[in-house]
Order: C-alpha cells, then sequence, then structure tokens
C-alpha cells in the first residue's frame, strides 16, 4: 500500500492509522486514500462541475465493477496542493493495492466507497454554485441525517465489519448492534465538522442548516451570510448541538465496548470524540459562529494534552467515561 501518500495527504489520518493494529491497516489506508481522491476530485472548482461529475461516476464504476482506472492527469495538473496531485496521479498504484487484499476486505473497501460517493454526488449535484451568491440549503432535517450517513455513518459500519473480521477479541460483539452505533459515531464526527464549518460552506454556496428549520426561525440560507444574524440562529445550533452530543454518546458507548486489551483500537476511537468535544465545546461558546475569520478549532496544545492524558486513561472505562462526561457538562445546550 502506498503509505507514502497518507502522511503526506493527511499527517493526522496517518497517526490514527500507525496505532491501528497492522491487520486491519491496508484495508483502511486504502478506503481513505480513494475517499480522499474522490473528494479532491469533487472539490476542484477550476474544472468544470459537469467534467467533475463525470470523473467522480468514472471512479465510481473503476471501483464497482473493476473496470478501468479513470485518468485524472488535467485535474491532477490544477491542483494547489502537492499531496493531492500526485494522489490523483499515483491513483493506480491504489488499485494495484486494492486487487491484492484479500477478496472479503476488498468488496468491503469498494461497498464503503460506493455509498461514500453518493454522497459527494449529492454535493454536487444539489448545490447550483461555487460561490455565496447561488447559496442552496439541504433542505430538512432528515435530509442532512441522510447526508451524514453517507459520508460519514457508512464508514462507521465498514470501520466496526473490518475490525470484527481481523480482531478475534472483537468475535463476540453483536454485530448489527456494533455497526448501528458505528453509524452513529460517524454521524457525531460529521456534524460536528458541519457546524464547525459552516461560515467556510456558506461562502462556496453550500448550507447544511436545514431551509425548513432557518424558515421556522424566519431566516433564509443568504441571512446567515451576515454574522450579526448568529443571535437569531442559535436555537437552531442548540438544536443541532444537542443532536450531536446525542450521537456521541452512543458513539461512546461503542468504544467502552471494546476489550481493554485492544487498546489501539480503543485509544484510535477515544482521540477523535474526545477531540470532538472539544470542538463542540469552542463552538457552543462562541457568540461568532458565523464569522468566516472565526476558526474554530482546539489549540495543538489541548490536543496534545488530549492524546497524553487517553495514554493513560484508556485502559479504564470509569476513567475514559469520566473524562466524556466533563466534557459534555462544559458543554451547555
Amino acid at each position: 500500500m502506498p503509505l507514502d501518500l497518507l502522511r503526506q495527504v493527511s499527517r493526522t489520518f496517518a497517526l490514527s492509522l500507525s496505532i491501528l493494529p497492522q491487520s486491519v491497516r491496508a484495508p483502511i489506508g486504502l478506503a481513505y486514500l480513494f475517499a480522499r481522491a474522490a473528494d479532491t476530485i469533487a472539490d476542484t472548482r477550476l474544472v468544470d462541475r459537469q467534467d467533475r461529475l463525470r470523473q467522480l461516476e468514472a471512479l465510481r464504476e473503476a471501483l464497482a465493477a473493476g473496470g478501468s482506472v479513470p485518468r485524472l492527469t488535467a485535474l491532477a495538473e490544477v491542483q494547489d496542493n502537492p499531496a493531492e496531485r500526485r494522489l490523483l496521479e499515483r491513483l493506480p498504484e491504489c488499485f494495484i493495492a486494492l486487487d491484492r487484499l484479500p477478496a472479503a476486505d476488498a468488496t468491503r473497501v469498494r461497498i464503503a466507497l460506493a455509498t461514500i460517493t453518493e454522497g459527494m454526488l449529492f454535493d454536487l449535484t444539489h448545490f447550483p454554485g461555487e460561490a455565496a451568491d447561488a447559496l442552496r440549503a439541504i433542505e430538512s432535517l432528515d435530509d442532512l441525517d441522510r447526508y451524514t450517513y453517507l459520508v460519514a455513518g457508512s464508514v462507521g459500519e465498514f470501520w466496526t465489519e473490518i475490525h470484527v473480521a481481523h480482531r478475534r477479541r472483537l468475535a463476540r460483539w453483536d454485530l448489527p448492534l456494533m455497526k448501528a452505533r458505528g453509524v452513529r459515531f460517524g454521524k457525531a464526527l460529521q456534524l460536528t465538522n458541519v457546524l464547525r464549518d459552516l461560515p467556510r460552506d456558506l461562502r462556496i454556496g453550500r448550507c447544511y442548516l436545514p431551509r425548513r428549520e432557518l424558515q421556522a426561525l424566519g431566516l433564509v440560507p443568504a441571512d446567515l451570510l451576515d454574522p450579526r444574524a448568529a443571535a437569531r440562529a442559535r436555537p437552531l445550533l442548540e438544536r443541532l448541538l444537542r443532536l450531536t452530543l446525542d450521537h456521541y454518546e452512543v458513539a461512546w458507548r461503542y468504544t467502552l465496548a471494546i476489550p481493554r486489551a485492544e487498546v489501539r483500537l480503543r485509544l484510535a476511537c477515544a482521540w477523535p470524540l474526545l477531540i470532538g468535544l472539544g470542538t463542540l465545546e469552542v463552538l457552543a461558546t462562541s457568540p461568532e459562529f458565523l464569522a468566516p475569520e472565526r476558526r474554530i478549532k482546539l489549540s495543538r496544545a489541548a490536543v496534545r494534552g488530549i492524546l497524553a492524558r487517553s495514554a493513560l486513561t484508556v485502559w479504564s472505562n470509569r476513567t475514559l467515561a469520566a473524562d466524556a462526561a466533563r466534557l459534555r457538562r462544559r458543554i451547555a445546550v
């Protein structure tokens, strides 16, 4: 597997992958690389939208049917990010690595990517423009739930299936139950991203706050471009924060169900949850959550503190759950 590509396109994910058991790194790493390549195709706004749709469909067909690998030379040439350019150029290596996986793992990767890229197609077809003057909102809370399943909840299903297939200590897991919890895990993280990135997404024509819910508050999507609308939109923000925290609660049940001996897997699950809760705290206490210049993220020092403490608490369900509860109490919604 082209691990050097992983380190180039995402140091954070490469770090998380490095702590996972060796047996699951290849399918999970490859799935990430393909998803990142698809995301790069979808987001290359210098290329005509219809061309991006065709390229994304070609990638989906190649993954689904084992067809010819799409040539992405033109897309690669316009990438500002050198790592993303190399990823598109070296995509054939990823397909070779996919073919070398055990058949069951390759099938799981292909199924997961079919779902993830369906979410990317939704982005390209539902949102008509690339700037604030073409702003459009997702329609309803149900539509938002469906979207978060496609791009992230489905990843929780895939993650669970891969680990159960390769880790004997998970053999007694109730697979349907844990897959359902994995879906909630993915939705928790994706909703965190949606709320954190709201100002940036609005300015590229995408509003993930449902139109119907905005309408109930006397708002239209374009109103959110003015940071002064934050007070009027806060009831919806707080409702979505509560929904996100409900998903986090289930995600913690998933994490605490991992046997203590699977310390690497416990860490890989606890880290994004702890960091995500910290991010939600910053967001919930910010009166300027619509301001484009306001970056909602944890400091590096805070992240380092989370990583250091979790190395000590990961062994204990009681201590890890207490840390999660402490962070949850600091989010007043």
